[in-house]
């Protein structure tokens, strides 16, 4: 096995397309970006607890993945798939093609939280803005030259980019918006390394103008401040608490926290003492924030208020998130919960949206709301419901939701999230007011759209 910081150079020593590699050559590259994966994968799926679980995917029985062969009856072939070296067809209106390699076409990866893909790209040919709900990525270029870059979540939005060449490696970071361009004058392919034996596939332009049914015109209006006509244009390309008791309020918050707390661990780290409240100041920076001196914590440190205060919901969609997560209350670090309160004027929305970092529970407090998420590619099928005062409903992580107050008062909902720290991507701002601009170029091939609305539209952001 090769160490991991010579692949650059063995790439290079290579010097040409997988197609004409050797079968030990490709091998033994496959085996490096699978190691690559592997050293993160067993964060996002289930960890195997036997040596492999060949998936048996004609089993009536349905579990979080898939059932477990009879291990008496286990072959190579069920750890082998062979086409990766075969070049995808990019003619189509992007200019690229993905070929997944996950569990569906090598029922062996079953637990093992890692799959690959290939992606080839036409000149000039893009990879629509997306995500991945499951996994992390890290992307290398076998040929070509490739503009990549993400996005990060609200309230920045910032894009992050980078022009690779030749055995140049990239990084995703799981659940943000990414892309990829080739901005060279012949073909172009890349290699993906994923931290989950089944990552999935969120095109924004499928999830948000092409799902069935559509998301109704009104909520996209307000969402992406264009008229009604250039969304249905759009779609058709296809693509209150204060009068509660205390008594009742306080019942309503520990159901909730309840509620989120069951699945927190699944997201952030488990706490390993009875509490690390933040240390925001600390200069040691973590993955999530430093622990205060336990002797000097306060009960102050655990209590935050103000979720009986009204949102101001003055604005063009209509709607306020007042979010009480680890910034706002200290107490919460390590702890895998938040909440937030959401607050919509008469036919007000909450965008189309993310939390990359979350799943989410919603109930209504005051009012009526229509809500609904859109699974991912390629079904981005809308699942909606309208829901009442009391109502509950539940957003699978990393899929995208939103809510519509369809009354005439105003509506007031509770939602609780299995993350200290949640994160918001909002679609209309990532895509079209990302900083700097994510290029018209590759806007325009992802929607199909003429470069002026493209730019008029990135004009509102």
């Amino acid at each position: 096995m090769l160490a991991g910081n010579h692949i650059y150079l063995y790439i290079e020593f290579l010097g040409a397309p997988l197609g004409i590699f050797s079968k030990m050559a490709t091998y033994i590259l496959l085996l490096e970006f699978l190691a690559l994966a592997c050293s993160v994968a067993l964060a996002s799926d289930h960890s195997p607890l036997q040596d492999f679980c060949v998936a048996e995917p004609n089993s009536p029985v349905l579990v979080n993945g898939l059932v477990c062969k009879d291990p008496k009856l286990v072959q190579a072939d069920d750890f082998f798939f062979s086409g990766l070296h075969l070049p995808g067809n990019t003619s189509n209106p992007v200019g690229s093609k993905v070929t997944p390699f996950n569990v569906a076409q090598i029922p062996g990866l079953n637990t093992l939280g890692v799959s690959m893909a290939r992606v080839d790209y036409a000149p000039w040919g893009v990879n629509p803005p997306h995500y991945h709900p499951r996994a992390s990525q890290m992307l290398t270029v076998l040929e070509g030259t490739l503009e990549v870059g993400f996005v990060t979540s609200n309230p920045e939005n910032r894009l992050i980019t980078k022009v690779l060449q030749k055995g140049d490696v990239f990084v995703y970071p799981v659940n943000l918006i990414h892309f990829e361009r080739n901005v060279g004058y012949g073909n172009a392919v890349a290699i993906a390394a994923l931290s989950s034996q089944n990552p999935g596939a969120i095109t924004i332009t499928n999830a948000v103008f092409g799902p069935k049914p559509d998301i109704s015109s009104d909520i996209l209006v307000k969402a992406f401040q264009l008229d009604k006509k250039e969304i249905n244009f759009i779609q058709f390309l296809g693509a209150p608490l204060g009068i509660f008791s205390k008594m009742a309020t306080y019942i309503l918050l520990l159901e909730l926290l309840a509620l989120a707390c069951s699945v927190a661990f699944a997201s952030d780290h488990s706490p390993l003492q009875d509490f690390c409240v933040a240390e925001p100041n600390s200069p040691v920076l973590v993955n999530g924030l430093v622990c205060k001196d336990p002797k000097l914590v306060q009960a102050d440190y655990f209590f935050f208020s103000g979720l009986q205060l009204s949102g101001n919901t003055s604005n063009p969609v209509g709607s306020k998130v007042t979010l009480f997560d680890v910034a706002k209350i200290s107490g919460l670090n390590t702890l895998g919960v938040s909440m937030a309160r959401v607050d919509y004027a008469p036919w007000g929305v909450n965008p189309p949206h993310y939390h990359p970092r979350a799943s989410q529970m919603l109930t209504v407090l005051e009012g009526t709301l229509e809500v609904g998420f859109v699974t991912s590619n390629p079904e981005n099928r809308l699942i909606t419901k309208v829901l009442q005062k009391g109502d509950v409903f539940v957003y699978p992580v990393n899929l995208i939701h939103f809510e519509r107050n369809v009354g005439y008062g105003n509506a007031v909902a509770i939602a609780a999230l299995n993350s200290q720290n949640p994160g918001v991507i909002t679609i209309a701002n990532a895509v079209f007011g990302s900083t700097p601009d994510i290029s018209s170029d590759i806007l325009v091939k992802a929607f199909q759209l003429d470069k002026n609305v493209i730019n008029y539209i990135q004009s509102q952001f």
